[in-house]
């Protein structure tokens, strides 16, 4: 019982670790996107503005909330029923 404790914490840690490198690639993605979209808008205001920071600010709000970020969240959910999974399944025999 110890060792699947210890297992399960050594699990979320790392799960841990994925989520946020995860979740920092695909905030920076959109980042990349949103600026690329501002200068195409605005061809007359070109790198760091205070309005280019406020759209990007505004629509990364909006991330948040999108299926995208939040399916991210299923790399703590999947890996942790797979391992129970296999424990259950091979204590049973």
């Amino acid at each position: 019982m110890i060792a699947l404790i210890r297992l399960l914490f050594f699990l979320l840690l790392a799960e841990l670790v994925m989520y946020l490198l995860i979740r920092s690639y695909l905030r920076s993605v959109r980042r990349e996107e949103l600026e690329k979209e501002f200068d195409r808008r605005h061809p007359e205001i070109r790198g760091p503005s205070p309005e280019r920071q406020r759209f990007i600010a505004r629509s990364m709000r909006g991330f948040d909330r999108t299926i995208r970020s939040r399916l991210v969240g299923l790399v703590f959910v999947l890996p942790t029923i797979a391992v129970i999974a296999i424990v259950i399944a091979v204590n049973s025999n």
